[in-house]
C-alpha cells in the first residue's frame, strides 16, 4: 500500500486540524497514513481508525501570531525545537512515506522551517523516490512585506515540492487573487474543490444533544472555532439573550471551542445558568448536526465553518477574525455576503439592542445556496494516487 506521512500545525484555532483530517479521512482507504500533528492535543477531537497519529510536544502562539509558545512549561522553546527536529526525522526515516504532504507551509508555518527544512532536504536525499505535496486552502493570508514573501515561497516550491493542492474553487477566490506569482511557481498545480466535513449517518448523541437536536423547538446554534477567539461575539450574543427571549421563540445553543480558557468558559455558564433560552457548552463532536438542525449559525468565518454553513444550507450571521491584520476571513465573509449566502456582521453590531434586533431581521429574509465544487476530499485522493500511480517497491 501506498505510504503517506501528513504533517499539520494549528497554532491558534483548529481549522487547519479539522481539514487536514478530513482529507484524511478520504485517504484511508488507498494509503497508510502516519499524520503528524505538531498543535495542542483536543481531548475530545475523533480521529478515524487505520491513521496513526503521532502528536510531537506541543507548540502554539500568541493571539498576534507574533511568538511561538510550548504548550507544556516545563520545556523552553529551543528545547522543544531540537526535539521536534529530531523526532520528525526519525519518523521519517522509520516510515519511508512514498509521499510527503505539508499543511500550508510555505504560504504560511514559516516559523517552522527549523523542523521542515531538514526535513525536506531529508526528503529530497532519501534513496527512496518521495514526492512532495503543499495542502493549501483557498485564501492566502496577505503580508506586509509581499515581495520578498511570495519570492521565498516560490523558491521553496520550486526547491522541494511536486505538487500544489489548492483546497478551493477557483470560481469563488482564484489563489492568484490572493498570491500574484502563482505562475512561477513550476511544480504541478490543481484545484482539488473545498474540502467538506460530511456528518456521520447516525451520529452519537448524548441525551442532551438529542433532546435539542430532535426538538420541534427553533434553535440558533452559536460557534467560535477553537476559541482562542471570537469572545466577544459571544458575549453579544449572551448580552442579547433576554431581549431575543421577549420577541421569539427558540432555544440558543453556544460551543465556545477546546481552547477557551476555563475562566471564561465558567463565567458565561454562570451568567447564563437563570435564562431558560440559552446554554454554554465548551465543545461537541456533533457540530454539523445542530448546524443541520439550526434556523440560524452565528459564527467566525474561517474555512470550516463557512463550508458547514454553504453544504447544510443554513441561514448564518459570520464575523470575521482580524487580528494581526489577516484578512482572510474578511474576504471569504465579503464574497459570501455578496453572494446572499450570509449576513457578515459589523463590529459595531455588537451591542445586545442592535445585535438582537439584526438576528430578528436576518431570520425574517431569504438567502441563496450555491453550489461551488465540494468534492475536495475525494479529488485530493484521485490526485495524489496520480502522483504515486503503484506503489513503490524498496
Amino acid at each position: 500500500m501506498r505510504k503517506l506521512m501528513f504533517y499539520c500545525q494549528h497554532i491558534l484555532g483548529m481549522g487547519h486540524l479539522v481539514r487536514s483530517m478530513e482529507i484524511v479521512r478520504g485517504l484511508i482507504p488507498e494509503f497508510q497514513v502516519c499524520f503528524i500533528n505538531g498543535g495542542e492535543v483536543i481531548q475530545e477531537f475523533p480521529f478515524p481508525d487505520g491513521v496513526e497519529v503521532i502528536n510531537l510536544p506541543a507548540i502554539k502562539t500568541d493571539s498576534e501570531f507574533q511568538s511561538l509558545q510550548v504548550v507544556d512549561t516545563s520545556f523552553t522553546l529551543p528545547e522543544v525545537q531540537e526535539i521536534r527536529k529530531n523526532k520528525l526525522l526519525e519518523i521519517f526515516n522509520q516510515f519511508q512515506p512514498d509521499i510527503f504532504m505539508i499543511e500550508l507551509f510555505p504560504f504560511g508555518r514559516g516559523k517552522f522551517k527549523f523542523e521542515l527544512i531538514p526535513l525536506l532536504e531529508q526528503a529530497k536525499a532519501s534513496k527512496k523516490p518521495v514526492k512532495v505535496v503543499s495542502s493549501l486552502r483557498d485564501i492566502v493570508v496577505t503580508k506586509s512585506n509581499r515581495v520578498d514573501y511570495e519570492e521565498k515561497v516560490c523558491k521553496l516550491m520550486n526547491k522541494y515540492f511536486d505538487l500544489l493542492l489548492i483546497h478551493g474553487d477557483p470560481k469563488f477566490y482564484p489563489l492568484a487573487e490572493t498570491f500574484t506569482r502563482l505562475a512561477d511557481i513550476k511544480c504541478q498545480i490543481s484545484y482539488t474543490g473545498f474540502v467538506v466535513q460530511k456528518p456521520p449517518i447516525k451520529p452519537i448523541l448524548a441525551p442532551e444533544e438529542q433532546a435539542i437536536i430532535q426538538s420541534d423547538h427553533p434553535l440558533i446554534l452559536v460557534s467560535v472555532g477553537g476559541g482562542r477567539f471570537g469572545h466577544e461575539l459571544i458575549d453579544c450574543v449572551i448580552a442579547s439573550a433576554p431581549i431575543l427571549a421577549q420577541k421569539i421563540p427558540h432555544h440558543i445553543q453556544i460551543f465556545t471551542g477546546p481552547f477557551i480558557p476555563p475562566e471564561k468558559l465558567h463565567n458565561w455558564q454562570n451568567l447564563t445558568a437563570n435564562h431558560e433560552n440559552i446554554s454554554v457548552s465548551r465543545y461537541t463532536t456533533n457540530l454539523l448536526s445542530y448546524m443541520q438542525k439550526a434556523d440560524l449559525s452565528i459564527s467566525m468565518s474561517g474555512y470550516n465553518t463557512t463550508l458547514n454553513i454553504m453544504t447544510t444550507g443554513v441561514k448564518a450571521m459570520i464575523l470575521p477574525f482580524t487580528g494581526n491584520d489577516d484578512q482572510e476571513q474578511q474576504m471569504r465573509a465579503e464574497k459570501l455576503e455578496k453572494l446572499g449566502v450570509v449576513k457578515m456582521i459589523q463590529p459595531q453590531e455588537l451591542n445586545s439592542e442592535i445585535f438582537a434586533a439584526e438576528i430578528i431581521n436576518y431570520l425574517k429574509k431569504d438567502h441563496n445556496m450555491i453550489n461551488f465544487d465540494f468534492n475536495g476530499v475525494e479529488n485530493t485522493t484521485s490526485l495524489l494516487k496520480k502522483l504515486i500511480p503503484q506503489p513503490q517497491v524498496v
